[in-house]
Formats: structure tokens, C-alpha cells, sequence
């Protein structure tokens, strides 16, 4: 699933070229993700693109905004007239393509195409002042680097959470309750990078440890934003384009390889909270 700098990732883009343009018709093909009356969305113009941990928002002049979780495999694509030759990766397909719900058509010849295989993901068109009253975006814990519309995630928010949870460590930094945006890719990264085992209850750690997860949580996000976010499935940015962190990850998916340390430890694969977890069996600990 596309986490924090994924979905920030989509979310500059909608800032770069959809703010801006009105929205002048709304092409529902599948009903299924879009939720809502498209009157409250026809003739109006988009004024701000926002991110709650995975969640975006794009608000309209009326008060009304698109309340959207692309979840899995969901897609946001823009074109237009100096956009239409720019690359386009063959996960997002053709555009329309046969995974094409929803297509907003713009002022100027702007087209934003929402595509979803999996079909998990959701739009909503709700009130503005009603967005933090969907449960998703209402229970969204601090996220890392204060970018989206909730409460930044400190390091004294991060420890306190850690101190007081029995929690293994993994599951527990991927509790979008607890902390918003952190998925599997850099939970397992972060820990690797902090030598910390994804085992170990939330409490366990240490005051130092805790500072190093942290600062590797950071780490390892920061150098995703540079590349662009990972596409590991269906990724995409707003112009259809791929990003390429899945080419720097650490101990994700690298099971049987030998630790990036080089000493002498190998990438183990077990499960944790339902989701496949990679590890280093001599250095995290």
C-alpha cells in the first residue's frame, strides 16, 4: 500500500497542476469508490490539495472537497495539453484503461483520471468542515515531518507511545492510530537501520533505542521523498510516472540475502501483525 511519501508525492503533484482548474464535469464509469453528489464538485474550483498520514483532500471553492483513499493499487493521473507526452509507466496503463472509475473533466483540457485495480480505494465528496469527521482522518495518529493536516509526530510523542505499548514494535509503528503514514516498506527499513528486532514490544526500548528508530524512520522517508516514492506495485506519481525507492530498500523484500553490514548475518522473512517482515538475524536485536 502506498504510504506517507507516496501519497505526499501525489499530493504535490495535485498542488502543481490541479489547484487551479475548475472542475467542470465528473465522468463516474464505475460507481463503486466515488461516494457523493457530483453537483457539489461540477463548476467549482479547486483552491488546496492536503494529506492526512494516507489520505488526501482536495478542497473547492463551494466549501465541499474530495475526501480520497487510493489504498492498495488506487491511481491519480493528470493530462493535459504540455502534459500529454510525458513518459508513462506501463502500471498505470492506458489512459482511460479498463481500471478507470473516475475521470474529472477540467477547464483548459485538463483530465484527472482516478484508476484502482484492486478497486479498495475510495473517493468521497463531503463538506469541508465535515472532513475530520470521517473515522479515517479522525483517528490518523502524528505523522513524521508535519506535512499533512494533523499533529507532527516528535520525538517525545514517538517515545511516549513506544513506553506505554506491550506491542511488538513493527505493528506498533504501523498503527495508523498510533502513527500516521509509516507502512511496511519503512518499518521494515527503519528497523533494520536502527538494529532493532521487529519483535520486541514497543516498551522495551530504550530511550537511546527509541531516538535511533526515530531517526532512522526519518532517514529512510527522506531518502524515499528524493526518489520519488517506491513502486513496488501499482505506484504512480501524477503524471503516470514511477518512483524508484524499491531500488534502495534496505531488508524489504530481500529475503535469504545477506545483511547490507556484512557481517555475516542473512534477511529473514517471518510474519508480524499479518504483514511479511524482513529482518537481519544477527545485528537486530
Amino acid at each position: 500500500m502506498p504510504e506517507l511519501p507516496e501519497v505526499e508525492t501525489v499530493r504535490r503533484g495535485l498542488e502543481k497542476y490541479l489547484v487551479g482548474h475548475v472542475i467542470e464535469r465528473v465522468e463516474v464509469i464505475n460507481p463503486g469508490p466515488f461516494q457523493g453528489d457530483e453537483k457539489n464538485v461540477e463548476g467549482h474550483k479547486v483552491i488546496e490539495a492536503r494529506r492526512s498520514g494516507k489520505g488526501l483532500i482536495i478542497d473547492l471553492d463551494n466549501d465541499f472537497s474530495l475526501a480520497i483513499h487510493i489504498k492498495l493499487t488506487g491511481q491519480l493521473i493528470y493530462r493535459d495539453e504540455q502534459t500529454k507526452n510525458e513518459p508513462l509507466s506501463p502500471k498505470a496503463g492506458s489512459l482511460p484503461g479498463k481500471f478507470t472509475h473516475v475521470i474529472f473533466h477540467l477547464d483548459k483540457g485538463g483530465l484527472l483520471y482516478y484508476n484502482d485495480q484492486r478497486k479498495f480505494g475510495w473517493i468521497r465528496v463531503v463538506a469541508t468542515d465535515e472532513i475530520m469527521n470521517i473515522s479515517f482522518f479522525k483517528s490518523m495518529g502524528p505523522e513524521p515531518f508535519g506535512l499533512g493536516i494533523g499533529d507532527e509526530l516528535t520525538l517525545e510523542k514517538f517515545q511516549s507511545i513506544l513506553s506505554k505499548a506491550g506491542t511488538k514494535v513493527k505493528p506498533l509503528i504501523m498503527d495508523q492510530v498510533k502513527i500516521g503514514g509509516i507502512g511496511n516498506i519503512y518499518a521494515n527499513d527503519a528497523l533494520w537501520n536502527a538494529k532493532i528486532d521487529p519483535a520486541r514490544p514497543g516498551k522495551s526500548l530504550s530511550d537511546s533505542e527509541s531516538k535511533e528508530l526515530f531517526d532512522s524512520i526519518i532517514k529512510v522517508m527522506e531518502l524515499s521523498f528524493a526518489e520519488g516514492g517506491a513502486s513496488e506495485l501499482t505506484f504512480v506519481n501524477i503524471l503516470g510516472q514511477e518512483g524508484n525507492y524499491q531500488s534502495h530498500t534496505l531488508v524489504y523484500g530481500k529475503t535469504g540475502k545477506p545483511c547490507p553490514r556484512n557481517d555475516g548475518g542473512v534477511i529473514r522473512r517471518i510474519e508480524l501483525g499479518g504483514r511479511g517482515t524482513f529482518y537481519c538475524d544477527k545485528c537486530q536485536h
